[in-house]
């Protein structure tokens, strides 16, 4: 299913760019809050090849695909409605938003929430990108338990090498650092890796090799297989935010520890972008971020947009009212306040819902 443009008058309160665990977080919670609600789903969620989501309380091991197709229905039974979709552009549209899909089809909201979430960009190495997230790992939060006193190596891409094989130490005695294209470890380095037991490999890996779809080991440029079961790697995390260009919102570099680890979308710690309207929470602008803190942002966006809304409806309401108040004023000869002019100002704002003055 997808918006098309017989839809395009339709104005929701909130459009959601992205159904993850942040995008459909923050969908429940405008749900439950009573706004109209659209979740854009591109349908790549990052953690797909994963078997189960990990330090997520109360929902340990569960697969990916079935605590987001747990989510859609949540957000389904609270009103809110999810299309498979691939944003192309976003853009201003007077005080809202016209969001358009790469099929044609658009559609307008009040507040936009970016859940996009972002991509892994893997070393180049042959054989490396089938094993991602099976024996080729990054988190050891995620996978460390899973890959537990098995040989685990790590490949060596930048500054942040010798700490990543001393973190991975905490869940096998059996680690080995590939320097591969990181900088030389200093004497105080090598000093680390000795007392802690893991081995240092110099040279450029070729090639990962496979056994009946496992890692059997990692082939250095000079021809050397050295058997691992499992390759830690530190891919460059890039947030999907190409289509935020049309609002003048771009994504800008991350550092860790002094090193650039990927791009995010900046935004506070509610998700409020530098973008009136425009709110992002999960991995797009928290590249660390793990499921259950990106679905805690979701929530903590979704509630600050539910207020921005609400301030925006009062301001509405005050104006109104004293349009109201002076229309009946000016024409009619009532005072502002008299029961009269607050029975004309109910019968004209509230209808038949009007509980009469």
């Amino acid at each position: 299913m997808s918006v098309h443009p017989s839809q395009d008058e339709q104005r929701y309160d909130v459009v959601v760019i992205g159904g993850g665990a942040a995008g459909l977080s923050g969908a429940l919670t405008l749900g439950r809050a009573r706004r109209s609600v659209l979740v854009i789903n591109a349908g790549e969620p990052r953690n797909a090849p994963a078997d189960g989501v990990h330090n997520y309380l109360g929902r340990e091991g569960t697969p990916p695909g079935e605590l987001l197709a747990t989510g859609r229905g949540e957000v389904r039974r609270y009103g809110g409605e999810i299309v498979t979709g691939r944003v192309a552009t976003a853009e201003r549209d007077g005080d809202g938003f016209r969001v358009v899909l790469d099929d044609g089809g658009e559609v307008r909201a009040a507040r936009l929430l970016v859940t996009t979430g972002l991509v892994d960009e893997l070393p180049e190495v042959p054989g490396l990108a089938a094993l991602w997230g099976s024996d080729v790992l990054h988190c050891p939060y995620c996978h460390g338990w899973e890959v537990r006193d098995q040989a685990v190596g790590v490949l060596g891409t930048g500054p942040a090498a010798v700490h990543q094989a001393l973190l991975w130490r905490q869940w096998t005695k059996s680690v080995t650092l590939f320097l591969h294209t990181a900088p030389e470890p200093g004497d105080e380095e090598y000093e680390q890796l000795a007392a802690r037991g893991i081995s240092v490999v110099d040279g450029t890996v070729s090639a990962l090799e496979s056994e009946n779809g496992r890692l059997a080991g990692a082939r250095l440029e000079r021809g050397t297989l050295v058997p691992v079961q499992a390759l830690v790697v530190a891919p460059r995390f890039t947030a999907r935010a190409g289509f935020l260009g049309s609002l003048g919102l771009e994504a800008s570099p991350q550092e860790m520890n002094g090193m650039v680890i990927g791009t995010r979308v900046p935004a506070d710690p509610t998700g409020r972008t530098a973008v009136p309207g425009v709110w992002a929470a999960g991995n797009v602008t928290e590249l660390t971020e793990q499921v259950i803190g990106s679905a805690a942002a979701g929530l903590r966006a979704a509630a600050a947009i539910n207020a921005d809304l609400m301030a925006e409806e009062t301001r509405a309401a005050v104006e109104a009212r004293r349009a109201d108040f002076s229309d009946v004023s000016d024409v009619s000869g009532f005072s502002d306040f008299s029961p009269e002019a607050e029975r004309r100002v109910s019968e004209r704002v509230l209808g038949s819902r009007r509980h009469g003055l």
